[in-house]
């Protein structure tokens, strides 16, 4: 394990990041073409899981990681008071942002440093439940096409929330259909798009995130010419974005791989890393998620993945473990 990487304790003070030297810094941000191309940037997206609880693990994380677009989901706090708990503290870090919440519940951000120009907040035209959620943030970023999306959990196959989730899925993919490349698609999808997106299938089966019409939409998603950035890196290995919070998910590594990066040609061609930055998933305060992390031309850290510390523990045997949501065989 490379001794730069950095190291959590049990509380969000006790955290420890590496110092980066000042060539990975040069590269983090990026050299920057007269023709506007933009050489050695950093994307990411997380899903924090409440913006207002996370600051303490963000802004640490920001000053680590640095990087040039980041994608937020599920802030779960109105624009207003998104600027007023972090407008500042982006701005000296020299970020500028596009947010588009809601008190409490959804929300997403665009947190950039190489501009945000064209914003479009939500899916214009698109369904609501019943009225149209902030799920959804666009901006071009140096020349990329950024989506930041926070996709509905569709709660119960079959039920209103996910006939909702799938009509959604579809005014996305008309939305990023009719932009030019590059385009990237980032967040939590709220669907594996494979039985190797999860610790189990046998432990998912009657749940949403994994039935058929989910998996394809996605792939219509991807249809429109995106590359799913991590799996196509890592093709063969474990890899999970979110765990529960609940019966130790996280430290026995029974998780789902529901965070993407969708990319298209001139953005996916460029990858040199892509991997699941774990650390920001452990000690005190976390997000169920964990940052995913793509580095484009340049890889500052190496190409280190596919994720950050690896984990530990072994796959379980088939049908061994429960949900925790999972009601028991004979339960109403």
């Amino acid at each position: 394990m490379p001794s730069s990487w950095p190291k959590y304790g049990d509380g969000a003070a006790d955290v420890r990041l590496p110092a980066f030297t000042a060539a990975a810094v040069t590269l983090l941000q990026g050299e920057r073409s007269g023709s506007g191309y933009l050489v050695g940037v950093r994307l990411a997206t997380w899903n924090v899981n409440s913006v207002r609880q996370r600051v303490p693990r963000l802004l640490p994380w920001l000053d680590q990681r640095r990087p040039d677009v980041l994608c937020l989901q599920e802030t779960k706090i109105a624009d207003a008071a998104f600027d007023e708990l972090l407008g500042a503290e982006l701005a000296q870090r020299g970020y500028e942002f596009a947010a588009h919440g809601e008190s409490g519940w959804n929300g997403v951000a665009l947190v950039s440093r190489v501009g945000l120009a064209d914003v479009v907040f939500g899916l214009p035209g698109g369904p609501g439940f019943p009225d149209q959620e902030a799920r959804a943030v666009a901006a071009t970023c140096r020349g990329i096409r950024v989506h930041s999306v926070y996709v509905p959990n569709g709660r119960e196959p079959q039920s209103d929330h996910y006939r909702y989730k799938l009509e959604w899925l579809e005014a996305l993919r008309s939305q990023v259909a009719s932009e030019s490349d590059p385009r990237v698609v980032c967040g939590d999808m709220n669907i594996a798009p494979t039985d190797a997106d999860v610790f189990d299938p046998v432990a998912y089966v009657g749940q949403t995130h994994v039935t058929r019409p989910e998996r394809e939409a996605l792939v219509r998603l991807q249809s429109v010419g995106l590359r799913d950035l991590v799996r196509e890196r890592w093709p063969e290995h474990r890899v999970f974005t979110y765990w529960d919070y609940r019966a130790g998910m996280f430290h026995k590594d029974l998780g789902m791989r529901i965070d993407l990066v969708l990319a298209s040609d001139p953005v996916a061609d460029r990858v040199q890393a892509a991997w699941v930055d774990r650390h920001a998933r452990k000690g005190s305060g976390p997000s169920d998620h964990a940052p995913v992390i793509i580095d484009l031309d340049q890889a500052p850290d190496g190409d280190i993945g596919p994720v950050v510390p690896p984990p530990s523990s072994p796959a379980p045997p088939p049908g061994s473990v429960r949900l925790p949501q999972a009601r028991p065989p004979d339960a109403d």
